[in-house]
């Protein structure tokens, strides 16, 4: 059987992965935070032997992700913020190792630990946040906790934790399977940023450009199609080229 057959299964493989990259781009057009992941494809010259590479691999790959800004939405709510310019937020992945986020829409569990919506907890400059219980709380422009704790005078106002904002080297970050960005430098974890700034009561949109995606999944489908009709047209000349032969 001629090996244009595998090219085109191998075509038709790579851009059903290119389609995943899209839809999970497209599933998250309204996630707080989230960043885009680039998708591209390569041409994978075929050597065999001694001779001229005649076919071409096609190789899918994520090779980045979009890091451009999303736009800001106001809730007006304590526990929602958003970076102002470049920085991230620090949390702790369910691997224990400490991770990245934008996603500042945040909440209290039933023992006083500040968490994301997705259930990682926040770090300050000591390990994860927990606060006592509380009547009134506002966060700085700095990740500073103020809270006026339950019971007390309403002039009776503490700064009880900061949190943790980074703004490491954009190259030196990677997106997990989790959604969230590790830094992959020379050191094992990244010191504050006095410079990063929090916007209190907003929320960073997804910087997904939904028209984009949508329009990509429609060109991909129809590549898939022609990879289809290529692996067809293989068939139907390998069993001409067998009846030939037969003829012969």
């Amino acid at each position: 059987m001629d090996k244009a057959i595998y090219i085109a299964m191998t075509g038709g493989k790579h851009i059903e992965r290119a389609q995943a990259v899209h839809a999970n781009n497209m599933a998250n057009a309204s996630t707080t935070g989230f960043r885009a992941d680039f998708e591209q494809a390569r041409a994978m010259s075929v050597f065999y032997g001694d001779g001229l590479p005649t076919r071409a691999y096609a190789l899918s790959e994520s090779p980045a992700t979009d890091f451009s800004a999303g736009s800001m939405t106001e809730t007006g709510r304590d526990l929602d913020v958003a970076i102002n310019g470049n920085g991230w937020i620090a949390v702790q992945g369910l691997d224990g190792r400490e991770a990245y986020t934008r996603a500042g829409s945040l909440h209290l569990d039933s023992s006083g630990q500040m968490k994301t919506s997705t259930g990682h907890l926040v770090l300050g400059e000591g390990g994860p946040i927990r606060l006592p219980e509380l009547e009134t709380l506002q966060i700085g422009q700095d990740g500073t906790i103020t809270i006026r704790e339950k019971g007390q005078a309403p002039s009776a106002l503490s700064q009880v934790a900061r949190i943790k904002l980074v703004n490491p080297d954009l190259k030196q970050l990677r997106k997990g399977e989790d959604g969230l960005m590790r830094y992959t430098g020379p050191e094992p974890t990244l010191k504050v940023d006095e410079n990063v700034r929090l916007q209190h009561g907003f929320l960073e949109s997804s910087n997904v450009n939904v028209v984009d995606e949508f329009t990509s999944v429609i060109a991909l489908a129809r590549q898939f199609d022609l990879n289809l009709k290529m692996m067809r047209t293989v068939e139907e000349n390998s069993t001409s080229a067998a009846r030939l032969l037969q003829v012969s």
